[in-house]
């Protein structure tokens, strides 16, 4: 059993938000394996299914972002046997907008729902998917409140549409039991395919 968590807010106001790609990341791999996250259980939206023969759970906690531990406590005392099998997708302000990186554990940084689960978990040794949210005109004199809970903007689109496509590969691989393919494939930059010259 795998159990894959995306990070975020409830509620409409925050959908689409820089904050909230955890939830769009673990909704678009839902959607690729055809698994309804429709079920209320354990203060979170829930969905089941079979991913390359695996069972996975697929989770978005209804609780606010920075007290995510409480419900993803609840759902790994109730699926799975150890943290190991736990995957955290959420945003970093840290990285480019796009890039992701994936940890089998470590750290919980600066990011108050990664702090949460860390501490209702009791250990960071669980793996984890970061999404970069830092667009170009971030420059660290914005108030960090606001630039999470602000929505991308129309010419970062493309951008994150592409990474939203290459986590829901990493969270595949993950779900396969490939954790280390995916660290090994997804932490490098994709390299850019030069255009045709004639």
């Amino acid at each position: 059993m795998k159990l894959i968590v995306g990070l975020g807010n409830p509620g409409a106001e925050y959908e689409s938000t820089r904050h909230n790609i955890g939830f769009r990341v673990v909704e678009a791999f839902a959607a690729r394996y055809r698994i309804a996250v429709d079920r209320h259980e354990k203060n979170a939206m829930v969905g089941k299914g079979r991913v390359a023969g695996n069972a996975v759970v697929i989770a978005k906690p209804l609780t606010f972002m920075n007290v995510s531990g409480s419900a993803v406590s609840l759902l790994v005392r109730a699926h799975l046997e150890a943290p190991s099998d736990l995957l955290v997708v959420y945003d970093d302000v840290d990285l480019p907008l796009g890039k992701i990186r994936i940890r089998e554990g470590g750290s919980p940084g600066t990011h108050n729902g990664m702090k949460s689960i860390v501490d209702a978990l009791g250990t960071d040794r669980f793996p984890r998917l970061r999404f970069g949210i830092r667009g170009e005109d971030f420059d660290g004199r914005r108030d960090l409140a606001d630039f999470v809970l602000d929505r991308f903007e129309e010419d970062e689109q493309e951008q994150v549409a592409a990474g939203v496509t290459r986590a829901v590969e990493a969270v595949f691989l993950f779900a396969r039991d490939d954790l280390r393919r995916a660290m090994n494939q997804f932490n490098r930059d994709p390299v850019p395919v030069e255009p045709e010259t004639t």
